[in-house]
């Protein structure tokens, strides 16, 4: 949905009447969010582009700009086992395909050597767009043009070292996919460690992307149960924020849990949490002509209402890109040939 349509539904509906929202939307807004999930996806939509050299695209970052414009970040893999980004954008879903794809390791100044699972964003408060990502460490690169994937600047750190309750809990995991998400005064980095604990790292809108501190475990779980693949959404409309977690199932494969809670400091509560209620997961998933493509659903993003640092979802409108895969393959983790769907939640109460 184009942000100039939500940015008008939002006002349609402020200035009626209740009995004047025939979809319901101000009282879905009221009740949140379901306990339960329903989602339909048809078959891959983004697959590596003949000009990448890439055997997947995964742990896609979305957004759409003020001119209507989706930008979709992923990870891309070569033959070799080396890890970047790329980015393509395209106005509607419908020519996603065919868009062109660019490497951003090639063309920009995001540059060669390790770097992976891409959240991009546009920080009002600044004026610039962040690309924040993995290099071993919580890595960034800004942009005035995200139109422009030849301008993204050198990598910068938003911590320089593994905090010490990281180093204390990690295990043999391995800390990743970090994620931004601010309100009025504070901005807030969420990772992931591989070993079930989810982190968070806070620091004020003022002095973001500098002054990231006090790391602390806010979620913790077995290793499986809490992966990787994170992401955090503030409902809109409601104080209430929505997270999101990969886990890996009693059958190996990928899928979501889901947490609520009343602020980015709050308490996180379950909601569809379990292999039996998920968030998203191929059993709660109707795929189009009954083609399972995947049974993998994997590190992913919702698509947002706005661009900017607030991470804000409809409720009403609630859609899923993931990463999925053919259940046949296997091999090296490096080497599988991930691809993107995009899921849209089909059991709305608006």
């Amino acid at each position: 949905m184009a942000v100039v349509l939500l940015v008008g539904l939002a006002t349609a509906l402020s200035a009626a009447p209740a009995s004047a929202d025939p979809g319901g939307r101000a009282a879905a807004v009221q009740q949140q969010l379901p306990t339960s999930f329903q989602w339909s996806s048809g078959g891959p939509v983004i697959s590596p582009a003949a000009n990448i050299d890439s055997v997947a695209v995964k742990d896609p970052s979305v957004l759409q700009d003020e001119d209507g414009t989706w930008h979709v970040f992923f990870t891309r893999v070569d033959t070799s086992g080396d890890w970047g980004l790329a980015h393509t954008s395209f106005d509607d879903w419908s020519q996603a395909a065919g868009a062109p794809q660019t490497d951003l390791e090639a063309a920009s100044g995001v540059g060669p050597g390790y770097r992976a699972a891409p959240h991009a964003f546009y920080f009002e408060p600044r004026d610039e767009w962040y690309l924040v990502y993995q290099t071993g460490l919580p890595s960034f690169s800004t942009t005035d043009d995200p139109n422009d994937p030849t301008s993204w600047s050198a990598p910068r750190n938003f911590q320089d070292s593994v905090p010490d309750v990281v180093e204390e809990n990690i295990g043999d995991g391995h800390w990743l996919d970090f994620y931004v998400i601010c309100d009025a005064s504070m901005c807030y980095l969420f990772s992931a460690d591989d070993n079930g604990h989810v982190y968070r790292a806070e620091t004020t809108v003022g002095e973001f992307p500098n002054g990231f501190r006090d790391t602390r475990i806010v979620l913790e779980d077995t290793g499986n149960a809490l992966f990787e693949g994170g992401a955090v959404y503030r409902v809109e409309g409601t104080d209430t924020y929505l997270l999101i977690w990969e886990a890996i199932g009693s059958d190996g494969r990928r899928w979501y849990r889901s947490f609520t809670a009343d602020g980015l400091t709050g308490q996180w509560q379950p909601l569809a949490d379990t292999e039996s209620n998920p968030f998203a997961r191929s059993t709660n998933v109707t795929f189009d002509g009954g083609n399972a493509w995947t049974r993998d659903i994997s590190h992913g993003e919702l698509i947002r209402t706005s661009a900017d640092q607030t991470m804000t979802l409809d409720p009403c409108d609630i859609q899923l890109l993931y990463q999925g895969l053919d259940p046949d393959a296997g091999g090296d983790y490096s080497q599988l040939p991930w691809r993107l769907g995009l899921a849209t939640q089909t059991n709305s109460p608006c």
